[in-house]
């Protein structure tokens, strides 16, 4: 069999990720390769280190990025903070939260869930609740912003009970970080964890972490080795760490993966975080519009609702997937599915980094609502890219 090169088809990317990526980052990886401990090569880890705290509003000196996915950047947070025996309370209310659990159970510590619908964000009365039932809890383990759901979570509320009961907090900012306002210093998260192909428009891959300084004391002071040579900050820190002449080996960094990284960070830098707070808003508030010329509703309350990951309600008798195919294979705008309880019951419309844009937005109704008048979809008589329009030119 011969097989060729593989050049894969151009999309437009609007699902729960990968994002768009801008061509300057795509050039970046195409860069010549130099060594993983080259002076050079280390001068830009700590413009990465600088620039991650920006991105994450911290001071933490123990501010990286995982050579992995955003799901080793949860698994750093918790081999290393979570010994068997500990009781971590983990906040439950879409597929992440329950992928933390798996976490806490895999380092042989007992995980109290406290669980709300699908949907809606984290009961801060349930919280403390079950912080009172279990005083000798170690952390609060949360997700900022759910993937699953497009429910964003009170962050600051949920960090402030875990420090009124002397818990710890580990928090998933995966979808959050460059979209919404993640402030770990002003919330004084604990342990932080991201991944670079949502709001940040990188290849995935990579996963940015911060702990905070009481959180590297629990890791230096820990009764057992961490589980995972991988993910040991133990090591890691050594190869990161500034302080000295010289880094330790640990591992070949992904180094143009890493130029990436940088490149997409310089960028989130140029525009300003609030400035990106806010164009992933007003993008936000014109698919809105849209969605609703159509007849289509968000199940999310608009208090508690994610601007780059949409979780939009699928018509009653509505081949959900088929309509996502059509989308694909008419347009070339990839749109998600539910996931979980919410398999089927939704489409997930991401418009993170790059690919929250005017020009994504009017485009992906225009299919959408082509779409579902050709399948025979009864729709509101609305034009949807026009209302997008109107919000978008206020």
């Amino acid at each position: 069999m011969t097989v060729a090169s593989f050049h894969p088809p151009s999309r437009m990317l609007m699902g729960p990720g990968p994002s768009d990526i801008h061509s300057r980052v795509l050039q970046s990886l195409g860069r010549p390769i130099i060594g993983h401990l080259d002076p050079e090569f280390i001068l830009m880890m700590d413009e990465i280190k600088g620039l991650l705290q920006y991105a994450f509003q911290t001071t933490n000196q123990m501010t990286l990025p995982i050579s992995a996915p955003g799901s080793a950047g949860m698994e750093a947070c918790f081999v290393n903070l979570v010994e068997p025996g500990d009781t971590i309370i983990v906040c439950v209310n879409g597929v992440f939260g329950g992928r933390m659990v798996e976490n806490v159970e895999r380092c042989g510590a007992t995980a109290i869930k406290v669980e709300d619908e699908w949907g809606s964000p984290i009961d801060l009365n349930k919280l403390e609740d079950a912080l009172k039932a279990n005083p000798d809890a170690k952390a609060v383990a949360f997700v900022h912003a759910e993937t699953s759901t497009g429910v964003q979570s009170d962050a600051s509320a949920i960090a402030q009970l875990a420090r009124d009961y002397e818990a710890l907090t580990i928090m998933d900012a995966v979808t959050s970080l460059g979209g919404t306002p993640v402030l770990v210093d002003e919330w004084q998260i604990d342990a932080c964890y991201s991944g670079t192909q949502k709001c940040l428009s990188c290849v995935p891959g990579i996963s940015p972490i911060t702990f905070s300084d009481k959180a590297l004391e629990v890791i230096r002071t820990r009764n057992h080795k961490v589980q995972s040579w991988f993910l040991d900050m133990n090591l890691i820190m050594g190869y990161w760490s500034s302080e000295g002449s010289t880094r330790s080996y640990h591992h070949t960094a992904p180094v143009n993966t890493l130029y990436a990284l940088h490149e997409s960070l310089v960028m989130l830098k140029e525009e300003g975080l609030e400035n990106a707070w806010k164009r992933h808003q007003r993008n936000h508030q014109a698919l809105k519009a849209g969605l609703s010329a159509l007849g289509l509703e968000l199940i999310v309350d608009e208090a508690h609702r994610l601007p780059q990951l949409n979780a939009v309600k699928i018509p009653e008798g509505v081949d959900e997937a088929l309509v996502r195919r059509r989308m694909l294979s008419d347009f070339g705008i990839e749109i998600g599915a539910g996931l979980g309880a919410l398999a089927g019951k939704v489409w997930r419309i991401g418009l993170m980094g790059q690919s929250s844009s005017p020009r994504h937005v009017t485009l992906a109704l225009a299919a959408l609502e082509g779409v579902l008048t050709d399948l025979g979809v009864s729709i509101k008589d609305g034009d949807a890219a026009g209302a997008a329009q109107k919000v978008l030119l206020a």
